[in-house]
């Protein structure tokens, strides 16, 4: 069950022996997460009925067993255990309804007999885990030295994936493999399912399956013990010398008999013939350190290989139909299937089930299995509901095969404060975990939707990933998209989290505050105070500010200061959506500002391309920011839209400033109307003079009508600016044009591909037959002398119907005729 079992190999078993009389020890070796193990096992303890069941898992569990019966309990969950001191540290032993130590443990519970579990202590295994790091880090650091002194000559003849001082690499094979193998199956999943999962409990000996297997595996086990080195192996026989002596003392106080529930690997181990010394020996020693333990609600998804579990499955959603169907489990999956293709407007009728499962019956006897398996269904659903489609096969491998099922631990199981308080919120906000990945739309404007919002970014603050926000539907500060994902790990994080506080809103708080007294960069400290702003922390934000207040008056770099203005300004916009006091923020966002306006024109000056290109970006930066703040003075400031249009005047006019920055800023006057559309062209003509050197020529039209700002478009209606470039770009010397070809194919490939067709029209038509895009001469489809207001008039209907106003009286007919 735990990490140090190998995929599929079946677990372990303690000593004594299967079909011993009552009184004595029965070992009932599973595989772990089998359905067919499951029922194996529930038929075996109903004919033995035990004084006590022993379980492979973590003793520390004991005390949580009896929570497997309450009724808000539903698998798959699993234990988990976590280092005190370390948190992130933790281990996770996963149940599914069909796991027989799941089966073991309820039918203890149903039957008032006493149920515990024997496996190695979790305060070893997470010590174990936590040298095996080290080891791993010290391995680490020795192969980077070993490659400086093959760099420097003096390295020896080890080859590179060797690692001096650790184990043997060798990995040992899958048992059910190597079982496999040796009754001629290449696969290993299909022979298990023919002898031991599609195997239904009948008449007879309900032992004589874990007796069949046990044999197998003692031989399986002669062939491949004795490697001295392996640490997987030592750690076995260490397992399995506490569980010998678990049973012992079972054994010695319980004489109505005991029944031994673990996997299959470690039967032979456990019936080996061992001394009390020699096992106290064996354990005597360990590492340990202080772990606590509860249990958390898990996934099918976690139980899947794919899911990183080392001893999970590859089908859990087809294992759990098997458990659960009484009878005709094919015909009953195949009904799934169909309703889950139908519920995917595919055509599925009944007589395409019945013909399915006529095709896996016909498959199973070809193939020589005793009942149809997943691969026969699988074959069948794709020949006849998916018509030989993987696409929708993909669907019902995702949805059915493996499935998003999320267990239930009850409210009753131990957890830290910080999970009790995360769970209590998430009831009042009706906001359930789920594994199967949604998204969420907020309307912030909502007392409900606000307090989700708080909620997730408040766990994001903490680094529980529950939430990741999207790009919104809407352009408004009111509305908010995230994408949702509860995964079991977050249980570990949220775990992680309580040393922060006992409440989510004081472990956030706490964890700002100390983010910003770590954190040296100025964009990151604005960044915070944007998540606090976010999370709705006023016990945070009040220090965040001051930090970056602090932060802000000693960095002198300009780049610095513009790349944490935008973040601030937009903590504004979301303070007034929330209602949040923004005084401080605007304060320190206008001080910024202020001194990027003083800096910016020396900053800009002497840059090479990629430090002009920079620039740019932060120039687009800062004029959003400041659009946002507003022309509100703030008080002791002035006018801050005023002062960066004066900024943006003095960068237009430089001859030092870069071409591409001189662009810009050019073009950010025309666009707030702060410069007339002649005297854009006056410049530009000045700029595309021949005594300007081609490539500042080049670089300044980037600036102007680059980076996605809708420069096509301005060309594409402005036959002067048009005109300008054309005759420029016509006039390169040939010697420069490869120079600035790639600039310029990089300025105009962001073009819309509409508009540089329309552009490379108007161009191929030359500036005599060309005229004004705006004149009625042009020949452009759509272009005339002035508005069309018939036209125009003709979509107000739409509008009036988009901004949920009636129609006026006079729309009449327009409404019907537009739509």
């Amino acid at each position: 069950m735990t990490g140090t079992d190998r995929a599929g190999s079946g677990g372990s078993c303690g000593p004594g022996g299967a079909g011993e009389p009552g009184g004595r020890t029965v070992l009932l070796g599973v595989r772990h997460h089998g359905p067919g193990s499951a029922r194996a096992v529930r038929a075996a303890l109903d004919a033995v009925r035990p004084g006590i069941v022993l379980v492979e898992g973590p003793p520390e569990a004991d005390a949580l067993i009896p929570l497997a019966a309450d009724e808000d309990m539903r698998p798959p969950v699993a234990l988990l255990a976590h280092a005190v001191d370390e948190p992130g540290r933790s281990a996770f032993w996963p149940l599914a309804e069909f796991s027989p130590e799941w089966v073991a443990v309820r039918w203890a519970l149903e039957h008032d007999v006493p149920a515990r579990f024997i496996d190695l202590p979790a305060t070893h295994t997470l010590a174990w885990q936590a040298a095996d790091d080290r080891a791993a880090d010290q391995v680490d650091d020795r192969a980077a030295d070993q490659v400086d002194d093959r760099a420097d000559g003096r390295a020896g003849r080890r080859e590179p994936g060797d690692r001096p001082g650790t184990a043997s690499t060798d990995v040992r094979g899958d048992p059910l493999a190597a079982l496999a193998a040796a009754a001629g199956h290449d696969d290993p999943e299909r022979w298990w399912e023919d002898v031991i999962e599609h195997r239904s409990p009948g008449e007879g000996d309900a032992l004589a399956p874990f007796t069949a297997l046990e044999e197998a595996m003692t031989a399986l086990r002669e062939t491949e013990e004795g490697g001295e080195g392996d640490t997987a192996l030592g750690r076995d026989l260490v397992r399995e010398a506490h569980m010998r002596l678990q049973v012992r003392a079972a054994r010695r106080e319980f004489a109505r008999g005991v029944a031994v529930v673990c996997g299959a690997w470690h039967v032979p181990a456990l019936r080996r013939p061992a001394t009390v010394a020699a096992d106290r020996a064996l354990v005597k020693g360990l590492p340990r350190t202080k772990v606590e333990m509860t249990w958390v609600p898990w996934t099918h998804r976690r139980l899947s290989r794919a899911g990183g579990y080392g001893a999970g499955i590859e089908s859990p959603g087809w294992y759990a139909h098997l458990f659960a169907a009484a009878d005709r489990p094919v015909e009953r999956w195949l009904t799934k299937v169909a309703g889950l293709l139908r519920d995917e407007d595919r055509i599925v009728s009944p007589a395409h089930v019945i013909e399915a499962a006529r095709l896996a019956e016909t498959l199973a006897v070809l193939r020589g299995r005793p009942l149809p398996g997943l691969g026969e269904t699988t074959d069948a659903v794709r020949a006849v509901m998916c018509d030989g489609s993987e696409v929708p096969l993909a669907l019902v491998h995702d949805r059915l095969v493996v499935g998003d099922v999320l267990g239930e631990v009850p409210p009753g199981a131990p957890a830290v404060p910080l999970q009790r308080d995360l769970t209590r919120i998430q009831r009042r906000l009706r906001l359930k975990p789920e594994p199967a990945e949604r998204e969420l739309e907020l309307d912030l404007r909502k007392e409900t939707d606000a307090g989700r919002s708080r909620l997730l970014h408040r766990l994001r603050l903490l680094g529980v990933g529950w939430g990741e926000p999207v790009a919104s539907r809407s352009t408004g500060t009111f509305r908010e998209t995230w994408r949702l994902r509860w995964e079991p790990e977050l249980s570990v994080r949220v775990a992680e989290a309580g040393v922060w506080g006992t409440t989510v809103l004081s472990a956030a708080t706490a964890r700002a505050e100390t983010d910003a007294v770590t954190e040296r960069d100025l964009a990151g400290i604005t960044a915070l105070a944007e998540r606090c702003l976010l999370a709705e922390l006023p016990d945070a934000l009040a220090p965040v500010m001051r930090i970056l207040a602090d932060r802000a008056a000693l960095d002198t770099d300009v780049g610095h200061l513009a790349q944490a203005l935008p973040a601030l300004v937009r903590s504004l916009r979301y303070g007034d959506v929330r209602g949040t006091d923004t005084g401080a923020l605007a304060e320190v966002a206008a001080g910024l500002a202020e001194r990027v306006f003083v800096g910016l024109p020396a900053a800009c000056a002497a840059l090479d391309a990629d430090a002009a290109e920079e620039m740019r970006g932060h120039v687009d930066a800062v004029h959003t920011a400041v659009g946002l703040l507003g022309d509100a003075r703030t008080p002791g400031h002035g006018d801050l839209g005023s002062r960066w249009r004066a900024v943006l005047r003095a960068l237009s006019a430089r001859d030092t400033v870069p071409g591409t920055v001189r662009g810009r800023a050019v073009r950010l006057l025309l666009d707030d109307d702060e410069l007339a559309p002649e005297e854009a062209a006056r410049l530009m003509g000045l700029v595309l003079s021949p005594g300007t050197p081609p490539a500042d020529a080049a670089a300044w039209i980037e600036g102007f009508v680059g980076g996605g700002s809708g420069g096509g478009m301005l060309l594409l209606h402005d036959d002067r600016l048009l005109g300008l470039v054309d005759a420029w770009l016509t006039g390169v010397p040939t010697e420069a044009f490869t120079d600035v070809l790639p600039l310029l194919r990089r300025t105009f490939s962001a073009f819309e591909p509409g508009v540089r067709r329309s552009l490379g029209e108007l161009v191929g038509r030359g500036p005599e037959a060309r005229g004004s895009v705006t004149g009625a001469g042009s020949g452009i489809p759509g272009f005339a002398t002035g508005l069309d207001t018939e036209r125009a008039d003709a979509v107000l209907p739409v509008v009036r119907l988009l901004l949920g106003r009636h129609p006026a009286p006079d729309d009449n007919d327009l409404v019907g005729a537009d739509t």
